[in-house]
């Protein structure tokens, strides 16, 4: 996917590291301009409207055609995701993605929809569509977020059925890492990343979700930004929606997905809201934001879209009037290098 030559054209910035040839399988999808076009801020909505992370064409084509169907935003940005989250050869989502550094494949989640209602799953082991097990998180209890063994008994408490998540590929990978050992939090490095979606229906309601299995033999028991709401994932019916990608680290520091769609409510467009929010990161004191990557993507009530990244080759794709896009994203580095 394309999300892996952005990763690995921002660690040629980090000096002397290196990243398994393994890992950067993925299909580059960058370099074909034919296959991007310019970011619009000024399109006319028209609904319904579809746009997540990185290269996901399937996510977004099964997430419209649950739209399509009369289904809400809610189902299309749950089923869209669980598209990423079944695919094996995808290594940052669901079963097959890269463990920890013990070999556990660790899964985040979260979910919210147009009413402000939320759910969230973390560290949960053995359950595919950590997405799902959020969303029941929301719909079936009192609380927000389940972690751990509580949230996998929970799963499977409504049917949700446990299955290894570590795949052969994925066990190969670990076990190359394992001879070095080399470990820092950098994304750059890790080689990993997260799928988030948003998508507005027929009746111009907002939801959103993201859902990954964090990075690449992070400390066990690590959790980034996405399941965290307001963090890797903001909704407000009223105004807009917004999912991070990235470094968790950096994006909860600024609390980043809420931010966008605070500054949409002070009247920026998604794309002037995604700039900003990436420049309280850049700007920070001794911030090494040429180490790490952080990436957002946003919508408003109007069906105008933005994305802006750290790093050169972060997309998004978007599925609006029939077409099922991939938008190269704008980057701070490329007037600020």
């Amino acid at each position: 996917m394309q999300r892996r030559k952005f990763i690995k054209s921002a660690a040629l910035t980090s000096a002397g590291l290196a990243v398994t040839n393994s890992l950067l399988s993925c299909e580059d999808t960058s370099k074909k301009e034919n296959n991007t076009t310019p970011i619009s801020t000024t399109q006319k909505a028209s609904l319904p409207l579809v746009i997540a992370t990185w290269y996901v064409e399937n996510a977004t084509a099964k997430a419209m055609e649950i739209l399509q169907s009369g289904g809400t935003a809610l189902d299309a940005v749950e089923q869209g995701c669980m598209v990423e989250e079944a695919d094996i050869k995808n290594s940052s989502v669901g079963k097959g993605g890269l463990p920890d550094r013990d070999g556990n494949v660790t899964l985040d989640a979260c979910i919210m929809d147009k009413d402000g209602n939320c759910g969230s799953v973390v560290f949960l082991k053995d359950i595919t569509h950590a997405v799902s097990v959020a969303r029941k998180v929301m719909e079936d209890t009192p609380h927000v977020m389940l972690a751990g063994e509580g949230a996998k008994q929970f799963a499977l408490s409504n049917g949700f059925e446990a299955e290894d998540l570590l795949t052969e590929s994925s066990k190969k990978a670990w076990e190359v890492w394992k001879v070095e050992s080399e470990y820092k939090p950098i994304i750059n490095i890790e080689n990993h990343d997260t799928i988030g979606m948003l998508a507005i229906d027929k009746n111009g309601d907002i939801s959103g979700a993201c859902t990954t299995s964090g990075l690449a033999y992070k400390m066990q028991g690590r959790v980034g930004d996405s399941p965290i709401i307001g963090s890797g994932l903001f909704i407000d019916n009223e105004i807009g929606g917004c999912v991070a990608t990235g470094l968790g680290e950096e994006v909860v520091k600024t609390v980043g997905s809420f931010l966008v769609v605070e500054l949409m409510r002070q009247g920026k467009s998604p794309q002037q809201a995604c700039e900003e929010a990436i420049s309280r990161i850049v700007s920070k004191p001794n911030s090494n934001y040429k180490d790490f990557q952080v990436g957002y993507i946003a919508v408003n009530k109007k069906g105008e879209t933005g994305s802006y990244s750290i790093h050169q080759w972060f997309s998004m794709t978007k599925f609006q009037d029939g077409k099922n896009e991939q938008i190269q994203s704008d980057y701070f580095l490329k007037n600020n290098s």
